[in-house]
């Protein structure tokens, strides 16, 4: 049976994968002739259709609408090079500490190829890409990430945690030590070129073009996959083939995207690792937060060592959980894990915040299934083993101010708690429930 264009694409992304997978020094030399036109249809038809406009003021509907003229002009342009990025429009978000975070929007092409150009480096990479890295990756997740963590203390002998933050990694990603660690698999002249191209781009802010020697740019599709990319260099393959070589007992890491945490046995170990992580950064141009990272001891003797001491027991963080020393139900030592309470107070502001300002603008009736898909969202990513009593002042919280906003919007007698539940039982909201379970019992 003959393949579709579209068809031969993803068989040929089929080969490649199983080449890389089977030679982890293969270079490849023909990639960017795989932009086809129904290829990048694809990746197309793939794209949201609510996302926000680039600096081309071009939206989903827009390109469809003449999508088969557009498509062919697009090839043509790639393949005789003249085909150019459009900076990022940059906006700003509000990140938990009151500070904005940058984020750019790419216009509707740019999106395209760069869908193209992910799905094909991620057939390479993929089977590169160490089993310790979690994100931005197919079919891995935060939740795996926890439970790695949790498998790691349930398995192995650890009383050392190295908590590393790199300070401004996107934004200080070097283009050319990036560009290296791409020839390394990539010979493809073409596709280097095109993948050059995005990093060069910019950005506009308040009307003036910014470009840089250095960041990946932020909110773009291609932007986490090259950024796994450069930290598989810097870190994974680093840590598996030289840092485990050179220590005496068990060390591990576990990484989402630029956030990652050692585990490790030894405290001579933990020191050396410790010391040596700052060098390996630097020699990469990035920097560790010398506030934010740092070793502590942590695991079976902790809580003793503690009481001992006559101090607190460490904790650290890690994706939203604040991680501590607990005992289980025979005495002996389990890790325990509850929302942070940065992200804790920060939910619950905002849903303080969403309830305040919905409450008089629309009726009940319709704003009710929101309020039902953000505790569904809360539980989702925050329903982990022990973290029940988290979820649940979540939840608790949320019915103290929902009744507070439905007494205030009403012209009737304020609602009591007994005509409040009643009322939730006809109405129901999602309970706190535990999502994931990382014990085998």
């Amino acid at each position: 049976m003959p393949y579709t264009e579209i068809g031969r694409t993803e068989y040929k992304l089929t080969l490649i994968a199983e080449h890389a997978r089977k030679d982890k020094t293969m270079q490849f030399i023909s990639l960017a002739h795989l932009l086809s036109k129904d290829y990048l249809g694809r990746c197309f038809f793939s794209l949201s259709k609510k996302k926000a406009k680039g600096i081309d003021n071009v939206g989903y509907n827009e390109y469809l609408e003449n999508l088969d003229d557009n498509l062919n002009l697009l090839v043509e342009k790639l393949k005789n090079k003249s085909f150019k990025p459009l900076p990022a429009r940059r906006v700003y978000i509000p990140k938990d500490n009151g500070e904005k975070r940058p984020l750019g929007i790419s216009a509707i092409e740019n999106k395209i190829v760069e869908k193209g150009i992910k799905n094909i480096l991620e057939s390479i990479y993929e089977q590169d890409f160490s089993d310790q890295s979690y994100g931005f990756r197919p079919n891995r997740n935060c939740h795996q990430a926890l439970k790695d963590i949790h498998n790691q203390f349930a398995d192995n002998r650890i009383n050392h945690i190295i908590e590393a933050d790199i300070k401004g990694f996107f934004d200080n990603v070097s283009h050319e030590m990036l560009m290296e660690f791409l020839k390394k698999r990539i010979k493809d002249s073409s596709m280097l070129y095109l993948i050059n191209k995005f990093l060069k781009a910019g950005y506009v802010d308040a009307g003036l073009l910014v470009t840089s020697d250095e960041g990946t740019p932020q909110g773009s599709i291609l932007s986490p996959l090259l950024a796994n990319v450069y930290l598989h260099y810097v870190l994974d393959e680093w840590f598996e083939n030289v840092v485990k070589s050179h220590t005496v007992g068990y060390c591990e890491f576990v990484r989402y995207a630029d956030d990652f945490i050692c585990v490790v046995n030894l405290q001579k170990d933990a020191e050396d690792i410790e010391r040596v992580l700052y060098k390996r950064f630097r020699k990469y141009g990035l920097e560790l937060h010398p506030e934010k990272t740092g070793r502590i001891s942590f695991g079976a003797f902790e809580l003793l060592n503690a009481k001992t001491k006559d101090r607190k027991p460490n904790t650290f963080e890690f994706l939203g959980f604040t991680h501590y020393c607990d005992r289980g139900r025979k005495g002996g030592f389990k890790i325990g894990r509850k929302t942070s309470k940065k992200k804790f107070n920060k939910k619950c502001k905002d849903m303080t915040d969403w309830l305040k300002a919905i409450r008089n603008k629309v009726s009940m009736k319709e704003w009710w299934d929101t309020l039902k898909a953000k505790l569904r969202g809360h539980f989702e990513y925050y329903g982990v083993s022990e973290n029940f009593l988290s979820i649940r002042a979540f939840y608790n919280h949320t019915l103290r101010e929902l009744k507070k906003w439905v007494n205030k919007r009403s012209q009737k007698k304020s609602m009591n708690w007994e005509n409040f539940y009643k009322y939730l039982e006809i109405y129901p909201v999602p309970k706190p429930s535990i999502k994931h379970k990382f014990y085998n019992y």
